[in-house]
């Protein structure tokens, strides 16, 4: 697959980096070039980030950091068996624990939750820094909830980090879990309320939970163009005009034929 010549795996992580020098420099470099667009198009377009990783992994199989970033790749395209498998690989090479928390988030994926619930409860979790035994919390609260288990969802997910009045990287997507699973047992009230605390914590839109308030307000959103079309209809009144109204046609047929040309592939 072409890679942008301004991409030139330089921009790559300084660990990843390190660990590629084992690699001959004309291999690692290419590879590199395969991971930076890994990193960039995971979340815009992760299909393709799929099909660079392969690209690394068939170049740089025994590299950890190769592993990892298809387990990723395969992870965000919903290939949880594949994610988990590279997820494994990347964990026996590099000893670490710290992808313990999605690697018990791709057993949900493949509908085992009681198997995510066991690996919650496994000493790995112990040896996770913050931000990983919160995402620990949130993939159990999760699992309990694929089970039906709402109240224990809930339970999970109350500890000292949702309690804190600290904000950190992770704290909004674990008031959000918490607001989340509240209005699931219909407990709209306090529902509320964590999901304007998480909106107060989001400062970069990691959540939707200004949209979750609006509708929990009874707010609705008007789609632009809706409100052209009923600005139209109101501007014609109730003259009915055959020509103008084949003239608005053809302006929405060129209109649809417009926006379909940016829809994502």
């Amino acid at each position: 697959m072409p890679i942008p010549p301004e991409v030139t795996g330089e921009e790559i992580d300084p660990d990843v980096r390190q660990e590629l020098m084992s690699l001959p420099k004309g291999l690692a470099e290419d590879v590199s070039r395969n991971l930076v667009m890994v990193a960039q198009l995971i979340d815009e377009d992760p299909e393709k980030a799929y099909e660079y990783s392969r690209i690394a992994l068939r170049l740089a199989s025994r590299v950890a950091a190769v592993r990892e970033a298809a387990g990723f790749a395969a992870y965000a395209t919903q290939k949880y068996s594949e994610a988990l498998a590279e997820f494994r690989a990347a964990r026996r090479m590099s000893g670490g624990v710290e992808l313990w928390p999605v690697m018990a988030d791709c057993e949900r994926g493949l509908s085992r939750p009681e198997r995510a619930l066991a690996m919650a409860g496994e000493p790995e979790v112990q040896k996770l820094d913050k931000a990983g035994q919160v995402e620990m919390r949130l993939v159990a609260a999760g699992a309990r909830r694929d089970l039906g288990q709402l109240d224990a969802a809930i339970v999970t997910l109350q500890s000292p980090e949702l309690a804190s009045s600290a904000v950190h990287p992770w704290t909004a997507r674990l008031r959000y879990a918490y607001a989340d699973a509240l209005l699931a047992a219909g407990r709209e009230r306090e529902a509320r309320e964590w999901f304007a605390k998480a909106l107060e914590a989001d400062k970069d839109g990691a959540t939707d939970a200004s949209d979750r308030l609006a509708e929990m307000d009874g707010v609705e959103f008007v789609d632009a163009f809706d409100e052209d079309e009923a600005d139209e209809e109101s501007d014609r009144g109730d003259v009915v005009d055959v020509d103008a109204d084949l003239d608005v046609d053809a302006d929405l047929d060129e209109d649809d034929s417009d926006d379909s040309v940016g829809d994502k592939s």
